[in-house]
């Protein structure tokens, strides 16, 4: 089970998390199952990172957040040769 908390617009909790893609401080990607959050904005860093019991916690200037789907990789060989 996946839940989002925005608490006004500077901190978010993200339950159900299985990574941490990247984190920059503008842009922070976190895997929850089968897709993707996307989370933009100012000043963001990661205050809380436990995967262990799932969750993701970012403070910072939020301002979208945006679900995509995981992109599957595919071998360069597979992609030539359909």
């Amino acid at each position: 089970m996946q839940n989002l908390t925005i608490e006004n617009r500077s901190t978010m909790i993200i339950t159900g998390a299985t990574k941490m893609l990247s984190s920059t401080e503008t842009q922070s990607v976190v895997e929850i199952g089968d897709c993707n959050i996307v989370v933009s904005g100012q000043n963001l860093e990661i205050t809380k990172l436990d995967l262990d019991n799932k969750e993701v916690n970012i403070k910072g200037l939020i301002n979208s957040v945006k679900y995509s789907q995981k992109t599957e990789k595919t071998n360069l060989f597979k992609r030539l040769f359909k």
